[in-house]
């Protein structure tokens, strides 16, 4: 599955061999009933093919061919996305069948065209879900568009509730505190299995679904550090499916992530604008990525720009120039500059926010970063 360790491992290969060939496809049956992404997909290869300079499609017409082959030949392995990286003579090939959808695109660069994976990792990050109710649990975990439930908690001995009240209603009074007791113990050991999962992983989010009462309850009893992990709770029924339970808490996560993009920003450009650690626009964050100062690189998604790269080195340049400053190497012009920032970007240990949309970054050039120093 893709992760950021392979991620950085793609961005450090260097097209010394030939050049490389990028798809990115969207197979979503949703979006693709008559299986349209055929149509799609072929229409970008004769288009690549008919632009692409003679030369160079010499060089990837074996690329060309064994993604095509590809396409046609895995449709049972398709889901929402897809991904291919071919080239045919560095003896690289990734393919990644995502949970996600992705944006049509076919590249032929010199480096692998990374941008869309960039984005994939950032805005479908890991989390864990808990479901709880007096006697069960459900611990699930979401990545990258895909849920897996990991286990269950249950507890066979409480006893039962009054028909007319809620769980700690009891039909006779000298009942409440056994009760209470049985569902106190049961949550208590969904608490020590849930912070003893999340402690054994990396997970930075958590969700709580279940009833009022029994939210309240695990929040209750749940460390400080897990409790920071939260970012939502929800009302989902304890013998839902894991498709319906992931399309319930999907809003909660797409919201979550609209807050923290948009707090992104704002902090961003407020730190750039007072000159504390933080640059706005390509040309400053070139600079910053050149000198490897960048804490944390921030892009809008569809932000695209020109510019220049060494063929020898890989320094990277808003502005032409002659020669390579640093080893007097060729300099290239570049269509992809984004994505050669983000793969700089990477290559530093840098962590790269893709924003999906937020006219004040756009306005402020698009693109900036955080400061290490």
């Amino acid at each position: 599955m893709l992760n950021r360790e392979e991620l950085r491992e793609i961005a450090e290969m260097e097209g010394r061999n030939g050049y490389f060939v990028g798809l990115y496809l969207n197979v979503d049956p949703i979006f693709n009933k008559k299986g349209d992404y055929v149509v799609h997909f072929k229409n970008m290869m004769k288009n690549t093919v008919e632009t692409l300079d003679k030369t160079i499609y010499k060089t990837v017409k074996n690329d060309l061919e064994k993604i095509e082959n590809y396409v046609l030949s895995n449709k049972r392995l398709f889901k929402k996305g897809l991904a291919l990286l071919s080239s045919a003579g560095n003896s690289f090939w990734r393919e990644y069948n995502l949970s996600v959808p992705v944006k049509n695109e076919l590249i032929v660069d010199k480096m692998p065209y990374i941008k869309p994976l960039m984005d994939v990792l950032d805005n479908y990050r890991r989390y864990v879900l808990l479901l709880v109710d007096k006697e069960s649990a459900r611990i699930f975990t979401v990545h990258l568009g895909e849920i897996v439930e990991y286990g269950e908690v249950h507890t066979a001995d409480i006893p039962g509730k009054h028909k007319k009240g809620g769980w700690f209603a009891l039909s006779q009074n000298h009942y409440e505190r056994h009760i209470d007791y049985h569902v106190g113990m049961h949550l208590k050991d969904v608490v020590n299995k849930l912070e003893s999962f999340i402690g054994g992983e990396y997970v930075g989010r958590l969700i709580i679904g279940g009833s009022d009462e029994a939210v309240s309850m695990v929040k209750g009893m749940l460390h400080k550090t897990i409790l920071d992990k939260i970012i939502g709770t929800a009302k989902v029924e304890m013998f839902a499916k894991p498709d319906e339970v992931l399309k319930k808490v999907e809003p909660i996560v797409s919201e979550h992530e609209r807050r923290k993009e948009e707090e992104t920003v704002d902090s961003l450009i407020a730190k750039a604008l007072k000159n504390e650690n933080a640059v706005i626009g390509l040309d400053n964050v070139v600079n910053a990525l050149q000198e490897q100062r960048v804490m944390k690189l921030v892009f809008i998604k569809d932000y695209k720009a020109n510019g220049y790269s060494c063929s020898a080195c890989g320094h990277l340049s808003v502005q032409k120039v002659d020669s390579c400053p640093f080893c007097n190497g060729k300099i290239e012009a570049v269509d992809y500059m984004v994505d050669l920032a983000g793969q700089k970007a990477i290559q530093q240990n840098a962590p790269v926010e893709v924003v999906a949309d937020s006219k004040k970054l756009m306005d402020a050039g698009g693109i900036g970063a955080f400061l290490r120093f």
